[in-house]
């Protein structure tokens, strides 16, 4: 269950900042846009990453698992997984209310950010290097 509530809040993660660059791109598709953009949040996004969260709360309860250092570096990645996509959902709103001033190279390269987490989250998951 871990996986696949990780595997769906990436593909939003991935995917909602691409939603941005159009919007910024191509104002006059706005309005389909923010329905786009507020679905993929509010529907798939947001009960994945609270499945990752409680899933992962659960994981760390297994006898031993909380003390290894991989962990701690995989948590590191977490929480910063978790601020990017709040972020994501500030700019929303402020694209949304006609406000955000990010241009769409901003959100291509916020595009990267999830990209570079989840290599780091993968090593550290299956390599364990510490």
């Amino acid at each position: 269950m871990h996986i696949v509530a990780i595997v769906s809040w990436m593909a939003g993660l991935f995917y909602l900042p691409r939603l941005f660059v159009y919007h910024t791109e191509y104002p006059e598709n706005g309005k389909m846009l923010e329905i786009m953009e507020e679905k993929l949040f509010r529907v798939i996004m947001q009960p994945a990453m609270h499945m990752a969260i409680f899933t992962g709360v659960l994981l760390l309860c297994m006898p031993g698992y909380i003390v290894a250092p991989w962990v701690h570096a995989k948590l590191t990645c977490v929480i910063l997984l978790i601020v990017v996509h709040f972020c994501l959902g500030s700019w929303r709103k402020q694209l949304k209310q006609g406000v955000c001033s990010k241009s769409s190279k901003f959100f291509r390269t916020i595009n990267e950010i999830p990209t570079l987490l989840l290599i780091l989250i993968v090593i550290f998951v299956i390599v364990r290097p510490f």
